[in-house]
């Protein structure tokens, strides 16, 4: 497991999810477009738990700038996308873990689908 997302960590570093994104270790992919990828999270803390990234590397949702709007707004509806596309009709749970005390352990942005069981609140 990669240390905790941190301030100090660069927006250059590699992480896990650029080796996924070019192929060099494998996932499960469940949707993939020009701006995005989803695949299953290795360690599932759901029945249906994917992870959705954008294929820029934005370390954390802090990091987001006016010049990913756009870009963030398509993560967003990819999320929905992949949601109907494996059937979370009764509903999911979208989670940022943005730095360490949010919780975030790779520093690439991305958005957790968790669904296939009732959710509870508050989550952590």
């Amino acid at each position: 497991m990669e240390a905790a997302c941190t301030n100090n960590m660069s927006e250059t570093q590699d992480t896990i999810f650029g080796k996924i994104i070019r192929r060099e270790i494998p996932a499960d992919i469940v949707y993939e477009d020009d701006l995005a990828l989803a695949f299953k999270d290795i360690n599932p803390q759901a029945p249906v738990h994917i992870l959705v990234i954008p294929k820029e590397p934005i370390p954390k949702l802090a990091d987001a700038g006016d010049q990913h709007q756009a870009l963030m707004g398509h993560l967003l509806l990819t999320v929905k996308r992949v949601a109907e596309q494996v059937g979370l009709t009764n509903g999911y749970r979208v989670a940022i873990n943005n730095g360490a005390y949010g919780g975030q352990t790779v520093c690439h942005l991305h958005l957790h689908i968790l669904g296939g069981r009732q959710m509870k609140w508050p989550p952590g």
